[in-house]
């Protein structure tokens, strides 16, 4: 009888484990890693996910990009000639994903990053599933021409959206973050990145 209230008593502890795992999907799910990408892969971030790459020339814009990972730093660099009446860019996304569904950041403050920024415009941006325009939140990084790595940390609450009404950000909705270069002439940009993730 001892035996049996033993094994009873252990089969139920069991069951109720299982059970609670089951209606609990944050006990099944892993927390968004710290570190996006530290570069030391050739085509992947460190989520397992590939980099992609675009430019405005899928909106009638001539930038050229020329992107190249080597030895822990990816390396940005291009000239930017703008669609007539918009910005030039030119742009890294770094999926969260592999499908593109959100992804909780909320368990952190923002974005950090180490980052030469040598010439050009740069911002960084969190995009979330809610925003449906590509008017994602963003901040531009501004770090001192110098030949040197400087670590930034961009704050979610500061991150704004350019031309669409200011709404807060949703960071348990995040599909991806993006690197861009940007201006409104023409113009060219180098830049090397060593790391981003958030903080």
């Amino acid at each position: 009888m001892k035996i049996f209230n033993t094994t009873t008593r252990l089969l139920l502890n069991s069951a109720a484990c299982a059970l609670l795992l089951s209606f609990s999907g944050a006990a099944l799910s892993d927390p968004l890693p710290s570190v996006v990408d530290d570069f030391s892969a050739e085509t992947d971030n460190s989520l397992g996910l590939p980099r992609q790459h675009m430019n405005d020339t899928v909106a009638g814009g001539g930038t050229s990009s020329s992107v190249k990972v080597k030895h822990g730093v990816m390396y940005l660099s291009g000239d930017i000639a703008p669609p007539r009446g918009q910005p030039g860019w030119a742009s890294t996304v770094l999926l969260l994903d592999p499908q593109g569904k959100p992804q909780s950041a909320s368990a952190y403050e923002g974005i950090r990053m180490r980052v030469k920024i040598n010439s050009g415009n740069m911002s960084v941006s969190a995009n979330s599933t809610e925003i449906t325009n590509f008017d994602y939140h963003a901040a531009p990084i501004v770090v001192k021409a110098d030949g040197e790595f400087h670590e930034v940390k961009i704050p979610f609450n500061k991150m704004k959206r350019a031309w669409s009404a200011q709404t807060p950000l949703n960071t348990q909705t995040l599909a991806s973050v993006s690197i861009t270069a940007f201006d409104m002439q023409k113009g060219s940009y180098d830049f090397a990145i060593d790391e981003i993730g958030f903080y």
